[in-house]
């Protein structure tokens, strides 16, 4: 399920980082950091129909915490992410996409450790008018100073990645319930490097996490408005830093196949 814009005031709508299927900011560029090992992910694409395209690709690489997929119109871009996938995920569709257009998809994992879960659950019904209109600061994501703590770096790869990014998990991470269907969660940040952050949800019932939004680097509170299903659920937030692109796949859609073809009147 991709990231998704669940806030509800015009302060948490500017102030959040969310990625959606309408596009968002790809990845940032590799020239900012030091250049990643590159991924062992090979990405291939099919056409399904003319305006139909399936990605696949093997899940053989150690210690990822997940994939963004991403597409653009041109192979250099600029790339949009269409979303943040769990590692045990190796395809993704994208469809109704824009008849007799150029298409380029690549994958890029992303590296790093997730905070200890904690388990929310929140009271029935929907938030009185009272809570809608109260102050909605809790909401908007930010940085709350607090005792200075020892850092670590993330690493992207490598056989001892995961022990080596330990010491940079978030920790003392909390949920605050503040109405029927709004909780805020703060931590504390002890990466030195991170990209970003991201909220992981498991609804009750279901096999593991999924990211919901993504957060700036730094970010250490904010609040999240719940959809129905995750009145009972698991939450953790995630440091990570994105890793190399796999290769680019390319394919032009079709002709639109609902479009129909007028025939000339015939003069008599």
């Amino acid at each position: 399920m991709p990231l998704r814009l669940r806030a509800t005031t015009a302060a948490a709508l500017t102030a959040l980082t969310v990625l959606t299927l309408a596009g968002c900011s790809s990845a940032p560029d590799e020239k900012e950091k030091p250049r990643q090992p590159a991924t062992t992910a090979r990405l291939a694409a099919t056409l399904d129909s003319p305006i139909d395209i399936t990605l696949r690709w093997k899940n053989d690489e150690p210690a990822v915490a997940g994939r963004t997929v991403e597409f653009a119109t041109e192979k250099a871009g600029p790339y949009t992410v269409l979303e943040f996938m769990p590692p045990g995920r190796t395809t993704y569709r994208h469809p109704d996409l824009m008849p007799e257009t150029p298409f380029y998809y690549r994958l890029r994992p992303y590296f790093g450790p997730a905070s200890a879960p904690v388990e929310v659950s929140l009271p029935p019904g929907e938030p009185s008018e009272e809570e809608l209109n109260d102050n909605q600061g809790w909401m908007t994501p930010r940085t709350v100073e607090g005792p200075k703590v020892r850092t670590a770096p993330l690493t992207a790869r490598g056989a001892r990645s995961a022990e080596a990014n330990a010491a940079a998990a978030p920790t003392d991470f909390k949920a605050t319930v503040m109405h029927a269907t709004g909780i805020e969660f703060t931590w504390t940040d002890r990466a030195a490097d991170e990209d970003g952050h991201l909220l992981e949800v498991g609804q009750a019932g279901s096999k593991g996490y999924r990211p919901v939004p993504l957060l700036d680097p730094d970010i250490n509170a904010f609040g999240l408005i719940t959809l129905p299903e995750e009145k009972r659920a698991s939450y953790r937030v995630r440091a990570f830093v994105y890793g190399e692109q796999s290769n680019v796949v390319h394919l032009r859609t079709g002709s639109d196949p609902t479009a129909r073809t007028s025939t000339p009147t015939r003069r008599p």
